[in-house]
């Protein structure tokens, strides 16, 4: 097992990464609780909500709410009926909530968590790839039909237990969301990490302690980023790499048409491809795109109305006076975030829809 401690202006707290450790839970929280709501989503639910309850003693009260799979339960509905579901199981602030599942299940839990009396307690037990990068820095949020994550808070976990035997359940959809946040980790900081991930081509047949380095990896890029700015005041916005266009397609699309993590990968793409008209710079798109096409990522996206996905990338929360701004590359591991005209990304992405397919 590996541990690593996060330290932020507001918090101190634990990752743990290992398997089999969800058996074990109980051991790795930071005081002992008598009332606990884990909230899962009905995939995990079937496979590992058993594991966690057994890992509580019989003297704690242990209540489950399971939510729909899918980015679809970040929603003011689902929200709403798991506060109502901690209210009826009689939860106060002394009370701990368990967000055992992805990505979805982790902003969800946790913005329940941030809200309800004014915050409890809560843990991520990630159950997916992709939540490597959101269970760590508090991030929370549900979705408006406007925008993805429009509608949250920072608020950091107690602890995090990342049991990586439950990663060996995910659909090859799902390892390709979670890896390109891996890849996004590698592009922003070095070359080296970057290119020791793509190296290996096919993601679905990585050994455990290949998965192991590379999720360890990306932690420890991000806990570096969120230990100097935990509001995302600085460079945390880094982390948004490809999320700008990415968010669009998502919203635009529609909420679960295509993968979190896939639309990041698209959006790191167009990313680049901005940063090279605007810097004049070669950055490794070609790479990235290969590997991409390797794994399966989505590429057909010529039906979309670009402008439309302009407009939606004016909703991101990176944007200032109705001006869109992006995390652009100079070079593998040098960022900035930028103010990029409206026109200018309407050209490119017209362009590059295209090219996805075509290269």
């Amino acid at each position: 097992m590996n541990s690593l401690t996060i330290k932020t202006a507001t918090n101190h707290y634990q990752v743990h990464i290992g398997e089999k450790i969800r058996h074990k839970l109980a051991s790795f929280l930071p005081k002992d609780y008598r009332t606990i709501m884990i909230v899962t989503d009905s995939t995990v639910a079937d496979l590992y909500l058993e594991d966690v309850k057994a890992a509580f003693g019989l003297d704690q009260r242990v209540f489950s709410s399971i939510v729909p799979s899918g980015e679809g339960s970040k929603s003011k509905d689902v929200y709403f009926d798991l506060v109502t579901d901690c209210i009826d199981r009689q939860l106060d602030r002394q009370s701990l909530m368990i967000a055992l599942g992805g990505g979805v299940v982790g902003d969800l839990a946790g913005f329940v968590a941030a809200t309800y009396m004014r915050g409890i307690d809560y843990i991520q037990v990630p159950t997916t790839i992709l939540a490597h990068d959101s269970s760590v820095g508090g991030k929370v949020a549900i979705n408006h039909p406007e925008g993805k994550n429009l509608i949250g808070s920072f608020y950091p976990p107690q602890a995090v237990i990342y049991d990586v035997e439950t990663l060996y359940t995910l659909s090859e959809q799902e390892i390709r969301s979670g890896y390109a946040e891996v890849v996004k980790h590698g592009l922003i900081s070095d070359i080296d990490y970057f290119d020791h991930v793509i190296t290996y081509g096919g993601i679905h047949k990585l050994s455990s302690s290949v998965l192991m380095d590379h999720l360890l990896r990306g932690i420890r890029v991000k806990a570096k980023i969120v230990e100097q700015d935990e509001k995302e005041s600085g460079i945390r916005q880094f982390l948004n790499f490809g999320h700008t266009f990415g968010h669009a397609l998502e919203a635009e699309l529609g909420y679960g048409a295509i993968t979190h993590g896939e639309a990041v990968a698209i959006g790191m793409l167009f990313a680049m491809r901005v940063s090279e008209v605007i810097y004049g710079n070669n950055l490794p798109i070609n790479k990235l795109h290969s590997w991409m096409k390797k794994n399966g990522y989505p590429m057909d996206l010529t039906d979309l109305d670009t402008t439309k996905l302009i407009k939606r990338m004016k909703m991101d929360k990176k944007s200032k006076n109705q001006r869109i701004q992006m995390v652009l590359m100079k070079k593998v591991g040098q960022l900035e975030v930028r103010e990029v005209d409206d026109k200018l990304l309407l050209d490119i992405a017209d362009d590059f829809l295209g090219e996805l397919v075509g290269n």
